[in-house]
């Protein structure tokens, strides 16, 4: 089992506050766990299997803990919310987080452990709060006809709405 990518030693930053280190780290990011949402619904967007995250971030220390501050970048993948195409992008998230230990440590900081810092959960958390919820092939998308399934987008497809029984009284009316 190799190295994990995102595992950043930060001993030498620890020993001068305001000391600052720049880091580029690349890998896959296990999104499982309980903010994974793409086994309940089948229409949000995901990470591909395999595919790498690129964390380019500024480390700089402070008493009790390391600031990161950069950006976060992912493919994505999903299903348009009005037609059912394929979709796909690409994430660009700017994070800015500290991580800490000890008494600086709370439920507003990542944990520093044994003179180390995983920007894995930094990544995991920036990428799946970004995930498009419903996304779109594109922002004119018309979507499928609710009575024969056509995609509107290759053209009309000749189909007339039911009329609504609601109104049938005002129909007379015309």
């Amino acid at each position: 089992m190799g190295r994990d990518p995102f595992v950043v030693v930060i001993a030498r930053l620890r020993r001068s506050p305001g000391l600052t280190s720049h880091e580029v780290r690349q890998g896959t990011v296990a999104l499982a766990g309980p903010l994974d949402l793409a086994g309940i619904d089948p229409g949000r967007s995901v990470v591909p299997e395999g595919a790498e995250a690129v964390c380019d971030v500024t480390l700089q220390a402070f008493r009790g803990g390391i600031d990161v501050a950069g950006t976060v970048t992912a493919p994505w993948v999903g299903i348009c919310r009005r037609c059912t195409a394929g979709v796909s992008g690409q994430l660009r998230v700017a994070v800015h987080e500290r991580f800490g230990d000890g008494p600086a440590a709370s439920d507003e900081m990542y944990p520093a452990q044994d003179d180390a810092i995983d920007l894995g959960l930094l990544v995991r958390d920036a990428i799946v709060l970004e995930l498009p919820m419903a996304p779109l092939c594109r922002e004119d998308c018309a979507g499928l006809c609710p009575q024969c399934g056509a995609d509107r987008n290759d053209g009309e497809c000749g189909c007339v709405a039911p009329a609504d029984p609601r109104w049938a009284n005002l129909d007379v009316l015309r």
